[in-house]
């Protein structure tokens, strides 16, 4: 038995799981990604000869292999959002990602150096490797599929989910941040930082979606020819059309394509609100997104099951644990503050900050870069550990607590539409 047919069967195995999975734990207090984590963990601890998923031997692979995963998801974020873009509809979003990020990485970092030891560049890399909310993992919190309403997202799942679909892009500036103080040191990058990886590629990557998101929304619903409006046709692979389009132009200008590509996802959406070729882009990049997740976590287990946590620490677990419970939700609370969410809405939100695929990316990018002046061997067992952490407690919790969400929601809204005697 070669080790190709090993593992294009186990992989075959994994992507049936993902079409049969989600049914069968509906409402139930376990999440799809912990199942796959489990299962990964499983298989590779068995005899089967599988090989070794060491991120650092294949750090290419998994870079690229992880920022696919993030921009599909990005853009089935994107299409799945009602609601219309604005400063006050969107103002738990903007301070999430204008307060409770920065607070986030700050937190991180200073939890590192304190706790860990470690010098400034790798710190900053961890708080900015751990600071986003992962879109790939939070379907049980995130928005649901694209309806006609635009009223029909709550705060809970509309705040998670535009958190998520922008600060994956707007993490960047702080990664370069790092691999700038590993790389050079000192303060004399500072200026072009700013001017180039915080301003220039933030609105590069904004502008550039929101163009070409106008433009493919033409096409797909406005088009004279009707040979050249797709929305006739409902190919869902268009979406994947979109997505490829907007990430690649954008990083070609050197912009932030992970936020071109969430852009272009709403903008294509504000094209024709209510169509039905909305639905069917987002099922479709929900599929792709579901399947990849699939495989992510199946070598997610297997690292953890062929020691890939040999290097952590009860520090380096101390810093996941910190960010898990007090530090992402400390500042998620701080950020908002007089905020339009209720106080039972502000802790869900502040709760649900999820660590998943993202933050592997971030990791094996900067590593790829730079050296941080740690083992990459920690870096890795403290980056896998917390999003394994936030796998099991957010997976366990994620199904109860907006079940909860729901029914006080409810409550509220029949007790307003009941008249008063």
């Amino acid at each position: 038995m070669s080790t190709l047919d090993l593992v294009l069967a186990l992989g075959g195995a994994a992507a049936l799981l993902a079409a049969i999975l989600p049914e069968v734990l509906a409402r139930r207090p376990v999440s799809l990604p912990l199942m796959y984590l489990l299962g990964g963990m499983l298989l590779f601890a068995l005899p089967l000869g599988l090989p070794e998923p060491d991120p650092i031997v294949h750090r290419a692979a998994l870079e690229h292999i992880t920022e696919l995963c993030v921009v599909i998801s990005l853009m089935g974020a994107g299409l799945a959002i009602n609601r219309r873009a604005g400063a006050r509809g969107w103002s738990t979003t903007w301070r999430l990602l204008g307060l409770a990020m920065p607070l986030t990485v700050a937190g991180v970092a200073l939890a590192a150096t304190g706790l860990l030891g470690w010098p400034l560049a790798a710190a900053l890399l961890l708080g900015a490797a751990l600071a986003p909310t992962d879109p790939v993992l939070a379907s049980d919190v995130h928005v649901g599929e694209p309806v006609d309403a635009e009223n029909a997202d709550d705060e809970v799942r509309f705040a998670l989910t535009s958190e998520a679909g922008l600060n994956d892009g707007l993490a960047f500036p702080i990664v370069y941040a790092a691999v700038a103080v590993a790389a050079v040191g000192g303060t004399g990058w500072l200026g072009e930082w700013a001017l180039v990886d915080v301003l220039y590629r933030t609105a590069a990557g904004g502008l550039a979606g929101l163009l070409i998101g106008r433009l493919l929304g033409r096409l797909f619903f406005r088009a004279r020819s009707d040979d050249l409006r797709l929305a006739e046709r409902r190919d869902g692979f268009v979406a994947l059309a979109a997505t490829f389009l907007a990430y690649g132009v954008t990083e070609l200008v050197h912009g932030y394509g992970f936020v071109a590509v969430f852009v272009t996802a709403c903008t294509i959406r504000r094209a024709e609100h209510g169509h039905g070729y909305n639905n069917v882009l987002h099922g479709f990049v929900e599929q792709i997104e579901r399947l990849l997740t699939a495989w992510l976590l199946l070598l997610l287990g297997g690292f953890v099951a062929t020691g890939g946590l040999a290097a952590l620490t009860w520090r380096g677990a101390a810093v996941g644990v910190l960010l898990l419970v007090v530090i992402r939700p400390l500042a998620g609370w701080l950020a908002q503050w007089r905020g339009p969410a209720g106080p039972r809405e502000r802790l869900v939100i502040s709760f649900f900050g999820i660590r998943g695929i993202g933050s592997l990316f971030y990791l094996a990018y900067a590593l790829g870069q730079a050296d941080f002046g740690v083992p990459a061997e920690e870096l890795w067992a403290v980056t896998g550990f917390t999003v394994l952490a936030s796998v099991v407690l957010h997976g366990v919790t994620a199904t109860p607590v907006m079940d909860r969400v729901d029914a006080l929601r409810d409550r509220l809204t029949a007790s307003r539409d009941t008249p008063a005697p």
